[in-house]
């Protein structure tokens, strides 16, 4: 039986695959990540403390040439000179000094500027910055006070001025963009690397995999002695090594039950031989004593009668068991010929004196013919409807049609109590009883398997059902030959 296969996207190479790209991209995002993060720190934060530098540098540089206490004037001159001392010309300034406020270009808003920055200016004499957003631009704010030393190793005091610095951020955005597609490329590299490797480490895995389903399927079809070659020692190799090894315990108990039933079969036919002979002489004698029977005691008539009966049954049964044996050594052969099959299954009935107990449905003569061995096929039906009329119960009916152009159908139909359903998927097994306290029974035990393995042998089918009403139904389904086939 052949079995449906997965669907690719779970297989184990797309599995695999699919594994490798995903620890990929996990590895290369997170290390992308994490190398973002220190990149851009260390980026903004070089960038921070350079303005911070220079705007000190700066403010000690220009604040001893302020006037003190300072005019706006003053302060205006004083932030326009921190402003032009940057070279790039990005700084804007502003210097406030209590109520007054002054900036490096006249009329800037310094909206950049929060009250936070301005607070924490206020409270304390070291630096302060914030990166401000907005919009698309960003900018770092620097806010510092302007102390003066008292004298040598003295500290310092606040004089009130305060110093206020935008520097737009353009070019550390730029590089932190840059970065960030670094880093999407190098993660597309690392997936196809990923993959790569997948499809390498898929393909070292799967073939070793593959050779074991080839290996399998190969013992399934009966070739035992299929083995596979076993390279290293990893855990793939120890499963092909306990393949060999149950592959060689059951090539060995196939061997060994096989030999037992070849054994079994040939003692089978030889008792069967052996007895024909002895069978034939008993055949004889009951005869003449069935003709004498009359002349005898009743007593003595009523066992000569009982050992005749069962000197019948026996010969019948060594002659199924010999048909069994020919079928199971495979020695069964088919004589065929074109005939008619509804005079066929008239004859049968003819010649068992059923005719006028049985039934008939068949086709008028000549209507259906069929390319098969006669001998079996009177085996085939004498058999079922045999079976119809002792297990059954009258009308017992034989129906001959055909289904379609290369089928023809016999159906047994009788009128008894059916067949028990646990007895159904039985029926054509060799000596089996619905009833295990029943040891006798008036037919061999073997009637129904032989009919099955003559229909086998014409490549027909046969089937044993309850019917909707009451009674079992035997069918029979055996091919007809095409025009091309049939025998002028």
């Amino acid at each position: 039986m052949n079995r449906p296969r997965l669907p690719q996207l779970r297989g184990l190479r797309t599995r695999l695959v699919v594994a490798f790209a995903l620890v990929a991209a996990l590895t290369a995002a997170t290390t992308g990540a994490l190398s973002f993060r220190e990149a851009r720190t260390g980026i903004l934060q070089q960038s921070q403390d350079t303005v911070i530098r220079q705007l000190r540098t700066q403010v000690n540089q220009f604040a001893p040439q302020l006037a003190f206490p300072p005019s706006e004037a003053d302060l205006e001159q004083f932030a326009a000179d921190l402003a032009r001392s940057e070279s790039s010309g990005t700084w804007r300034v502003q210097a406030t000094y209590g109520e007054l406020s002054a900036t490096s270009v006249p009329g800037d808003p310094f909206a950049e500027l929060s009250p936070a920055v301005r607070e924490a200016v206020d409270s304390r004499l070291a630096t302060v910055f914030q990166r401000v957003t907005r919009g698309d631009r960003t900018s770092l704010v620097v806010g510092m006070s302007v102390t003066y030393a008292e004298a040598p190793q003295e500290g310092s005091y606040d004089s009130g001025v305060q110093v206020f610095l935008t520097v737009p951020q353009t070019a550390e955005r730029a590089y932190v963009d840059a970065l960030v597609s670094a880093v999407e490329r190098a993660t597309v590299v690392a997936l196809v690397l990923a993959v790569l490797l997948a499809l390498l480490a898929a393909r070292g895995v799967l073939r070793p995999v593959r050779a074991l389903r080839s290996a399998t399927r190969s013992i399934a079809e009966g070739r035992l002695d299929t083995r596979l070659t076993v390279h290293g020692s990893d855990e793939l190799a120890d499963l092909s090594h306990t393949f060999n090894e149950t592959a060689a315990a059951l090539e060995e108990s196939v061997a060994e039950l096989r030999g037992m039933e070849a054994r079994a079969r040939r003692f089978a036919a030889d008792v069967s031989h052996e007895l024909r002979t002895p069978l034939a002489a008993m055949s004889a004698v009951t005869d003449v004593l069935d003709e004498d029977a009359v002349r005898l005691d009743p007593d003595t008539a009523t066992a000569v009668r009982l050992i005749s009966a069962e000197t019948v049954k026996l010969a019948r049964l060594v002659d199924d068991l010999m048909e069994i044996s020919r079928f199971d050594a495979g020695a069964a052969t088919l004589h065929l010929d074109d005939i008619d099959l509804a005079e066929s299954l008239r004859r049968t009935l003819a010649a068992r004196a059923w005719t006028d107990v049985v039934d008939t449905d068949l086709p008028p003569p000549g209507t259906l013919r069929g390319r098969v061995d006669p001998r079996r096929l009177d085996v085939v039906v004498a058999n079922l409807v045999g079976n119809a009329l002792r297990h059954g119960a009258r009308p017992v009916v034989l129906r001959l049609y055909g289904d379609g152009e290369r089928t023809a159908v016999i159906e047994v139909l009788d009128s008894g109590p059916g067949i028990p359903e646990h007895v159904l998927p039985h029926v054509f097994e060799r000596f089996y009883k619905s009833d295990a306290a029943r040891t006798r029974t008036e037919g061999s035990g073997l009637g129904l398997a032989i009919t099955a393995e003559n229909v086998r042998v014409h490549g027909g089918t046969v089937h044993a059902a309850n019917r909707p009403g009451a009674g079992a139904a035997f069918t029979v389904r055996l091919p007809l030959p095409g025009p091309e086939e049939t025998r002028p």
